[in-house]
């Protein structure tokens, strides 16, 4: 192949590199990579403000390039990855290996290589001032519940000038996402009558109970999948309920006392989540509490919540979408299943597409890769919003 049909090397890739290097698992702190980005921009005379979280572990990171009195287009990440346990890996997930036109190493798709480019790109906006500025917004603890991001939109809400738009930019191939599913988790608190298993009628087993909620969950998924409501640019087109941890019992010859399990909704932005629990809670009012009180009026069922992650609906006309489609070169918008920040940064006013290299089916899992023409895309987009922004 000749010297000049060769791809040039990404100029993110190295700091792909670095960023990968930080093992920033969610039960982790962050804290070494957030150090790392803060140190990189003091290096460029960039400010930039931390909001930690109760422990002081981990950390939000907020920075502007450009003008402070406008709202500008925020870029936003998350820093904290999936664990490694049990998965078997052809490499060292926190060193990126480059073969066969991929790097291979954990984040690298989901989502440290968008960070990467906007950080890359630091240089190349500080060359001429911009007319409209460009913020970072890097959050922790976005794989358990998005929680991490909220305490930063707590203070971003209260601002006088907030980001005017923003791009979170999870795993979409470079297409525009307009939509994502909500989510709403609970874990639910089965609380019965022990006694010994040879007079269990005497007792409220609450294995048995728990199972009653989780088949009654389990028919409400049967009914949303024939009868929707439906969204056909989504997959699957409809909410979906899923029941995925369940632990009760002693012993066999013990009737059990306690039971709990783990449920979710991922619903349509058209579906409440609080109806859907709503939905639940009133079948265990009237079919199973007079049952179970009726033997020991101590016993109950609670829930807990868990997380709770608002869905994402922009329009096709708006114009952030209108933008983003034009600096990806996009004819079209789509929608996705899984859940971003993108919806609580709508949720506070700030219209919000999810935009970014790498493929969700690649996030994870082991030998997890993004596709180096993936990164040549994403940096595409970085030098048109570039153009896009500087006066």
């Amino acid at each position: 192949m000749a010297e000049a049909d060769r791809t040039a090397a990404p100029i993110s890739l190295e700091m792909i590199r670095r960023l990968v290097g930080f093992p920033t698992v969610s039960r982790d702190s962050n804290l070494e990579l957030i150090s790392y980005v803060q140190d990189y921009l003091t290096g460029f005379g960039i400010d930039s403000t931390l909001v930690h979280d109760e422990t002081g572990k981990k950390a939000n990171l907020y920075a502007t390039i450009g003008p402070k009195d406008k709202g500008g287009i925020c870029l936003s990440g998350h820093t904290d990855v999936v664990p490694i346990d049990g998965q078997d890996w052809a490499t060292d997930p926190f060193e990126v290996v480059e073969k066969d036109g991929r790097l291979y190493g954990r984040g690298t798709s989901d989502m440290k290589s968008f960070i990467a480019i906007a950080l890359a790109f630091v240089p190349e906006f500080l060359k001429q001032p911009l007319r409209t500025p460009i913020h970072f917004a890097f959050s922790y603890d976005e794989e358990i519940g998005c929680i991490g991001v909220r305490r930063l939109l707590e203070i971003l809400e209260k601002q006088p000038v907030k980001p005017a738009a923003c791009i979170v930019g999870e795993p979409t191939l470079m297409k525009p996402v307009v939509a994502h599913k909500g989510k709403k988790s609970a874990r639910c608190h089965v609380h019965g009558l022990e006694c010994h298993s040879s007079l269990a009628p005497t007792g409220v087993n609450a294995v048995e109970y728990a199972a009653e909620i989780v088949t009654y969950l389990r028919g409400m998924a049967k009914r949303k999948r024939t009868e929707g409501p439906f969204d056909p640019g989504f997959d699957p087109p409809h909410t979906t309920v899923h029941t995925g941890l369940m632990h009760g019992g002693t012993a066999l010859n013990i009737v059990p006392k306690d039971c709990y399990f783990d449920f979710e909704f991922r619903h349509l932005p058209e579906d409440n989540p609080d109806d859907l629990l709503g939905e639940v809670e009133r079948f265990i009012a009237e079919k199973l509490l007079p049952e179970m009180q009726a033997i020991d009026p101590s016993t109950g069922v609670r829930f807990e919540p868990i997380s709770q992650i608002p869905g994402l609906d922009m329009k096709d006309d708006d114009p952030l979408t209108q933008l983003v489609m034009a600096l990806t070169g996009a004819n079209s918008t789509g929608k996705v299943a899984f859940g971003t920040e993108a919806g609580l940064f709508q949720q506070i006013g700030i219209p919000t597409i999810v935009c970014g290299p790498g493929a969700i089916d690649q996030a994870h899992k082991p030998n997890e890769y993004v596709a180096l023409s993936e990164i040549a895309r994403g940096e595409a987009f970085m030098r048109r919003l570039l153009d896009r922004v500087r006066a």
